[in-house]
């Protein structure tokens, strides 16, 4: 049985991996009026961990300093790049100016399952409103969507959630 690494070699372990395993997607995500600020927390803390491009916060997206944001978050909201557009189709059209792709994350008549899309070099993920999802205007300018298969009674996970399982998806696609 292996022992655990810990400390200092653990550090190193995870730096090393690091080196060798680059993601070889640029990867963006735009939150379009996601009004809870543990969810928004959880974004900034895993947009850190998965290294995020640029993190793009609009409509009624509550914005950091937010002591919700800030607890649940860890204060990624320092290490993360983020911006705030108060209008989420100006954004998308900046996001498309930059050259990045947007694919919704969002159950609709279009969306294909997450893992069966082939992502760009330059990708945007895009979640919305825990309540009503990505609006259609927005779901319209969207390049794509995508959906995450739900094999139990519910029909879609935590909006931080299926972002996350979206994202990692991304990151390490062939």
């Amino acid at each position: 049985m292996m022992r655990p690494l810990i400390g200092t070699e653990l550090k190193r372990f995870l730096r090393d991996y690091k080196r060798q395993n680059r993601p070889v997607r640029d990867v963006a995500v735009l939150l379009q009026s996601v009004a809870y600020p543990v969810n928004v927390g959880s974004v900034f803390r895993m947009a850190d961990g998965a290294g995020i491009a640029e993190l793009v916060l609009t409509g009624i997206t509550p914005r950091p300093p937010h002591p919700k944001i800030d607890k649940i978050g860890r204060r990624k909201d320092n290490r993360v790049s983020w911006r705030y557009e108060p209008e989420p189709l100006d954004a998308v059209a900046q996001m498309k100016e930059a050259g990045y792709e947007l694919v919704a994350v969002e159950i609709s008549d279009t969306a294909v399952p997450y893992h069966t899309y082939d992502y760009p070099e330059k990708v945007c993920l895009v979640v919305g409103n825990e309540d009503h999802g990505v609006t259609k205007a927005v779901l319209g300018a969207c390049d794509a969507a995508v959906f995450l298969p739900m094999y139990g009674k519910g029909l879609s996970l935590n909006v931080h959630v299926a972002l996350s399982v979206a994202v990692y998806h991304v990151l390490h696609a062939s």
